[in-house]
């Protein structure tokens, strides 16, 4: 029987795919997030950019799980550009299969506090969630021999009693992840650019090539790395897309925008070429 519903304090969620405007809330009221990512074949710092957007902007603190150590040909390397892309957030080296540094997780399953697992199919969920509790509970199956993605075994989300006394969520593995106009995700998951752009001549700079941009001039000189002003910039025009989807004053001032831009662009054209 639901005897009550306690309100939300915090949300993980993701837009539905192939549905413009709806959301799917994938674990709530939870305090902290295991973003799972493979060692094999399957790892993608972009990815864990990604989840860590989501993540910040979900009000629960994220933790990197790199999972499947045993498998992994250069586990150092992978170490450092998971840390380069997590910004502070705790990044850990985990075998599920063989238990390495499972123990190490332990500092975050106290009692009463709810811990949910996420991550794309294949990167090792279910048998992270065998391993903390200590027997063969969740299903599992091996990854593809070709490119080590998973075969989507989870289908739906779990509850799990930990022995401890903490709770487990296990969910099913996400295929793609677009942000929902996460915008203070941004700011937390990019941290490097936010206190770069703070340095730009003008307030409203968009980062691509406006004059006295500190974010242009941070790239330049090997500060900001191209690839994470590339992906925030990705991430930064999804989360806007999302917010207009739902927001008639965001679309409203989208449409705004771009009708002042093609004014613009008929008066220079009308000032070099003519009325004709």
């Amino acid at each position: 029987m639901i005897h009550a519903i306690l309100p939300r304090r915090s949300k993980f969620s993701r837009k539905v795919a192939g549905i413009k405007t709806e959301e799917q809330v994938v674990a709530a009221n939870v305090d902290t997030l295991f973003l799972v990512s493979g060692l094999d074949g399957d790892f993608n710092p972009r990815r864990i950019e990604r989840y860590l957007t989501a993540a910040w902007d979900s009000g629960a603190r994220p933790v990197v799980i790199l999972n499947k150590l045993d498998r992994c040909a250069d586990p150092d390397r992978c170490l450092l550009e998971a840390q380069a892309v997590a910004m502070g957030v705790p990044v850990h080296r985990v075998s599920a299969l063989t238990g390495t540094g499972c123990e190490a997780l332990r500092e975050y399953l106290r009692p009463g506090e709810t811990v949910s697992l996420l991550g794309s199919s294949g990167v090792g969920k279910s048998t992270l969630a065998n391993a903390l509790l200590g027997s063969e509970r969740q299903r599992t199956r091996d990854v593809r021999d070709d490119d080590s993605r998973g075969r989507h075994t989870t289908t739906t989300r779990e509850l799990l009693r930990l022995p401890g006394g903490a709770i487990l969520i296990d969910t099913p593995g996400i295929r793609a992840l677009e942000v929902t106009g996460a915008a203070d995700g941004l700011a937390d998951a990019f941290a490097e650019i936010a206190e770069a752009a703070e340095g730009c001549r003008f307030r409203d700079c968009r980062h691509e090539g406006e004059p006295g941009c500190a974010v242009d001039a941070a790239v330049a000189d090997g500060r900001l790395a191209p690839e994470r002003l590339a992906a925030y910039r990705k991430l930064e025009r999804e989360a806007a897309y999302a917010t207009r989807a739902v927001d008639p004053l965001a679309r409203a001032e989208e449409r705004k925008k771009w009708k002042a831009i093609h004014k613009s662009v008929e008066v220079h054209m009308r000032t070099k070429y003519g009325e004709s």
